[in-house]
């Protein structure tokens, strides 16, 4: 018997008709209108998505279910005599809406730990690219490697009931989840550690075995893990990584296919491949001014020699977030308690003091404020973690579930196949013109 697949059942599925019969008696109301700014800027601020998981404030930051991050820290299960949430728990939250007790996170925990078996041909195909290749692609290609297990697929073939639409992709969901660890940590260990696998430790939580077979024994390092699959599993519904899993998901398409969409949004540098831009541009701070820990005036210049370059200082700006990310003050928290003389974790300090007012006097930003990327590479690092292309690999095991959850969410509401409605310039220039013209 699995416990939270019958709670989701029995909160999701009176919320679809419920929200089917609001749809039949609101379904004219107007949200907002949107001018020729809002079409040609990426559709920034357009509502035209529904997220259960989590919400995106501009000035609070992400809240999951309602509960901001430090609410989270506060509330979600932890080991015993852990300070960090487990992530078993999040997942939990942004299915049901409800915070989980310990017996429910240790049954997630040990949902996921049955079903962690990968097949051998995953490896196998993983084992077929050169070691050069990047590893977010080759984390995608297992991905889809794993595609060949989707229990959706086979039951679609055999011709399913809509209304069982949500329980085949909770399935494949919980199996996707449970084995992403162990490929995440295969690829990690091929390419960088001359393929010296470590096998899975069943007692551990899902955090924390990632850890262990990434090859790291340090607890603070676990204790990393769990804050960071946590906080980096849900950004609401519209960015990237999100929205791409939504859309190819609407086409009933299934959470392998979905997901591995969703990581190739995720490897763009504008997206989640921009926390190895960060470290990189860090250290190459710190080596252009001759190494050691800089000035704050030399910090400064290096920022404005950057700007002047017509590059972007990375890690600062978001799309939506108007404030300083809360992720990045959950990892300045765990940094000041485990790391608080540690060099590069301190420069990363002093350019969060310095940034934001230098780029605050440049009126195109915004936003000058560090979001989650600015601070995560200091943090790996500490620890030993220096292969800055793979971070964006354990991004993606987190963001797994959130982006999962949420396609649960749409199957269970009965979302419908996404299909905007795009023109062409001519069109606009035509439309506008003639309502110029009548005005």
């Amino acid at each position: 018997m699995d416990k939270l697949k019958d709670k989701f059942a029995e909160l999701a599925l009176p919320k679809a008709a419920q929200i089917k019969e609001y749809i039949k008696a609101n379904g004219e109301f107007v949200l907002g209108q949107y001018n020729l700014d809002s079409v040609f800027s990426g559709e920034k601020g357009m509502i035209g998505l529904i997220t259960e998981t989590s919400l995106l404030d501009p000035e609070e930051g992400i809240r999951f279910r309602g509960y901001s991050i430090p609410e989270l820290r506060d509330k979600l299960p932890k080991l015993k005599n852990g300070n960090e949430p487990l992530p078993e728990g999040v997942f939990y939250l942004m299915l049901t809406g409800e915070l989980p007790t310990d017996e429910d996170v240790h049954d997630v925990t040990n949902n996921w730990a049955r079903r962690a078996i990968v097949p051998k041909h995953v490896f196998n195909l993983i084992d077929s690219f050169p070691i050069s290749a990047h590893p977010m692609t080759q984390f995608s290609a297992a991905i889809m490697a794993l595609q060949t297990e989707s229990e959706f697929a086979e039951a679609y073939r055999n011709g399913m009931n809509k209304k069982d639409y949500w329980e085949y992709t909770y399935e494949d969901t919980m199996n996707l989840i449970a084995r992403l660890p162990r490929v995440a940590a295969y690829i990690y260990r091929r390419t960088y550690k001359n393929s010296d696998h470590i096998e899975p430790n069943a007692k551990l939580d899902w955090a924390g075995n990632l850890a262990h077979m990434l090859g790291y024994k340090d607890d603070g390092f676990k204790e990393l893990m769990r804050l960071y699959m946590t906080i980096h599993s849900d950004h609401e519904g519209g960015n990237v990584s999100a929205h791409s899993t939504h859309l190819v998901g609407s086409a009933l398409s299934d959470p392998y296919l979905s997901l591995s969409a969703g990581m190739n949004g995720l490897a763009g540098p504008l997206h989640g491949l921009a926390n190895q831009e960060v470290i990189r541009w860090v250290l190459d701070l710190q080596k252009e001014l001759g190494g050691g820990k800089p000035s704050k005036d030399q910090i400064k210049a290096y920022i404005l020699k950057t700007i002047s370059e017509g590059k972007v200082i990375p890690g600062y700006g978001h799309a939506v977030l108007r404030k300083t990310d809360p992720r990045f003050t959950a990892q300045m928290e765990f940094a000041k308690k485990h790391m608080p003389n540690d060099e590069l974790v301190n420069i990363v300090w002093d350019i969060y003091e310095i940034a934001p007012e230098v780029l605050g006097t440049i009126s195109k930003i915004k936003n000058p404020w560090p979001n989650v990327d600015a601070h995560s590479g200091s943090l790996l690092v500490h620890y030993g973690m220096m292969e800055y292309d793979f971070y964006t690999v354990l991004f993606g095991v987190s963001r797994a579930l959130g982006v999962l959850a949420s396609l649960i969410w749409d199957r269970a509401l009965g979302l419908p196949l996404e299909r905007p409605k795009s023109v062409t310039f001519d069109w606009i220039k035509k439309t506008i013109d003639a309502k110029k013209v009548s005005a």
